[in-house]
C-alpha cells in the first residue's frame, strides 16, 4: 500500500496544511522531503528505516555526503537538496537575527543557534552578544575541541564582551555525542562566566546546548 491509498488524514502531507508541521513525527517530516518510497516501502516506512538506520534525524542531516548517497533511497540529488535546505534555514535565521534585531522569541534564538552548530563532529563554544535592549550585535565561535570537550577561558569571553560593547550574552555550545544534558563541567564553566561577567554588569541571559534533541536551556531549568 502507497501513502496516497492511505486516509487523507494520515497522509504527512496533508496532515501538515491541516494541522500545521508541529504535528508532523521526524519520520513524517523526512518522508515530505523523500516525496517517494521505494519496492515494497512507502515514504514513511523507507524514512522510519533510515532513522532507524541513523539513530536521529540529527544524525541523517549531518551525515557526510559518501555515507548519505550511500543509503537506501537517498543519493546525490536528495544530498544536494538536502544541504540547500539547511543552507537556507539557516540564512533565514541569520537574517531574523541580524546585526540591531531584538531577541523576541525564545524558539527563533534556539533554532539560529542549532542552525549555527549542527554538524560538527567536534564540541564548539560560541557566543551572542547582546546590546542593553537585547539587540543582537555579534554571534562568534569562540573555542573548538575535541570530540567530548573545548577548553572555555573566560578571561577571552570577557574581552570579546568588551570589545563588542555587550550588556548581555547567550552562551552556546554544542555536544557531539547527540546528548542535551548539561555535564558538571558545564555547569562550572557557565557559574565561572556569569560571575567574571557580573563584575562588569554584563548579563548571562542563558546557555543552551545543542544536542540531537530540542537545545537544552540552563534559564529554563534554573541553572541562570
Amino acid at each position: 500500500m502507497t501513502i496516497r491509498d492511505w486516509p487523507e488524514d494520515q497522509r504527512p502531507r496533508e496532515k501538515l496544511l491541516r494541522l500545521g508541521v508541529k504535528s508532523l513525527s521526524d519520520a513524517e517530516l523526512l518522508a515530505i522531503f523523500l516525496r517517494v518510497g521505494v519496492a515494497g516501502k512507502s515514504a514513511v516506512t523507507l524514512a522510519s528505516d533510515i532513522l532507524l538506520e541513523y539513530g536521529s534525524l540529527q544524525a541523517l542531516l549531518a551525515s557526510d555526503q559518501r555515507r548519505f548517497c550511500q543509503t537506501n533511497g537517498l543519493g546525490p540529488v536528495k544530498y544536494a537538496q538536502l544541504q540547500a535546505i539547511l543552507e537556507m534555514a539557516s540564512r533565514h535565521f541569520a537574517e531574523v537575527l541580524q546585526r540591531g534585531n531584538a531577541l523576541t522569541s525564545p524558539e527563533v534564538t534556539r533554532a539560529y543557534l542549532s542552525a549555527q552548530l549542527r554538524g560538527y563532529s567536534y564540541e564548539v563554544f560560541g557566543c551572542l552578544f547582546l546590546d542593553n535592549q537585547h539587540r543582537v550585535i555579534v554571534w562568534e565561535e569562540l573555542f573548538r575541541g575535541g570530540i567530548d570537550s573545548a577548553s572555555v577561558y573566560p578571561r577571552e569571553v570577557v574581552k570579546r564582551a568588551l570589545f563588542h560593547h555587550a550588556a548581555a550574552v547567550i552562551f552556546a555550545h554544542n555536544h557531539p555525542s547527540g546528548m542535551s544534558e548539561p555535564s558538571q563541567a558545564d555547569c562550572r564553566i557557565t557559574q565561572r562566566l556569569q560571575k567574571a561577567l557580573e563584575l562588569l554588569d554584563i548579563r548571562v541571559l542563558d546557555h543552551f546546548i545543542i544536542g540531537d534533541q530540542l537545545p537544552y536551556s540552563f534559564a529554563e531549568h534554573g541553572l541562570i
